[in-house]
């Protein structure tokens, strides 16, 4: 299928540049795959599309404070360094911005000296970095340093604020490893979940920490020759178990987000998981056999995106493009801060 094939018209209007205060106010568009009905209705009102023992699997990763913002040692030229991981060696993958390429060697300094950095190593456009501080823990200092790395459609001219770091995380994150949030869960608080397990609904945990790929854009002309960046996870004993329990009894898993769609059907043989960690480079494409996942909650993703293909997959090309085109004409709001989709 040709890229062409999954662009659709997305007002710059209506990207949510803020996130709501109340998450549960988000509004929801339910679609029924069996039927192409659809409902427009609120997150608040979830529980009324779900049934007792359908069984919510989560990505629980927590997004860390990666981006930096500093100099150039001893030019003073800016520059940005994009954590995307820590290696086994105690170094970072990172991306680097510069007026001046980064090669190796050279000396950079964020946070008026608090960190600094070398770089070590330059892998196309990724560099290898060593990060030093001072009387602590490398990570410690990040976390008063760097910025919570907000995609670039999101524009705050003076970095994010304390919203930002409390709202682009998951009120459930545990494991520290993202570099981009699992969106379709920022819409859950405390007390919803609350209800939602009194009325007999189940939740189960697997980490999958979200990597750029969220963002790049599919630029093949043929959306199977697009590459997806791997990104890595874990699949505890226990979440497989539930999840085939749930399979055993026929009661519906429901993936919570496009991160947790791919480990589990990565995991998948036959229609039953295997507990496993790993990283997964899965690009589920139409025509795609879906062995576990019998609903997804989503969020709106960008037009020509390997996540709007997934969705697709899943529910149908056709029934997905008229759903967005239904959810732009009504002022819906998309990507990373907007709205939900509920596929059954």
């Amino acid at each position: 299928m040709r890229r062409i094939d999954f662009e659709y018209d997305l007002p710059k209007s209506q990207i949510a540049q803020v996130p709501l205060k109340r998450r549960t106010d988000a509004r929801l568009l339910v679609l029924d795959r069996a039927s192409g009905q659809i409902v427009h209705t609120r997150f608040a009102s979830l529980h009324e599309f779900l049934l007792p023992g359908d069984l919510l699997v989560l990505n629980d990763t927590k997004v860390l404070k990666c981006r930096l913002l500093g100099r150039r040692v001893p030019t003073g030229g800016k520059v940005e360094l994009f954590l995307l991981r820590r290696l086994d060696d105690g170094t970072y993958e990172a991306l680097g911005k510069a007026s001046r390429r980064l090669t190796p060697g050279a000396e950079l300094i964020f946070g008026e000296g608090a960190v600094r950095a070398r770089v070590l190593e330059r892998k196309g456009r990724r560099l290898i970095v060593s990060l030093s501080v001072d009387g602590a823990r490398v990570e410690e200092v990040l976390g008063q340093v760097a910025q919570v790395p907000l995609p670039p459609y999101i524009r705050r001219p003076n970095g994010p604020d304390e919203t930002d770091e409390e709202l682009y995380q998951t009120v459930y994150s545990s494991h520290p490893g993202a570099v981009a949030a699992p969106t379709a869960g920022l819409h859950f608080d405390s007390d919803y979940m609350r209800k939602l397990r009194s009325l007999g609904v189940q939740f189960t945990s697997i980490t999958v920490h979200t990597g750029l790929g969220s963002f790049r854009p599919i630029q093949t002309e043929e959306i199977e020759d697009h590459k997806m960046p791997a990104e890595r996870f874990d699949v505890s004993e226990p979440a497989a178990d539930t999840i085939n329990l749930a399979r055993d009894e026929r009661r519906r898993v429901v993936a919570v987000g496009t991160s947790c769609v791919r480990a589990l059907e990565t995991v998948a043989q036959g229609d039953r998981v295997v507990p496993c960690a790993g990283e997964t480079d899965l690009y589920i494409v139409p025509g795609h056999r879906f062995r576990v996942v019998d609903a997804m909650l989503t969020n709106f993703h960008q037009p020509a995106s390997s996540l709007l293909v997934l969705v697709s997959a899943f529910a149908g090309r056709d029934a997905i493009l008229g759903a967005y085109a239904e959810a732009v004409q009504r002022g819906y709001r998309f990507l990373s801060f907007g709205d939900a989709m509920f596929i059954t």
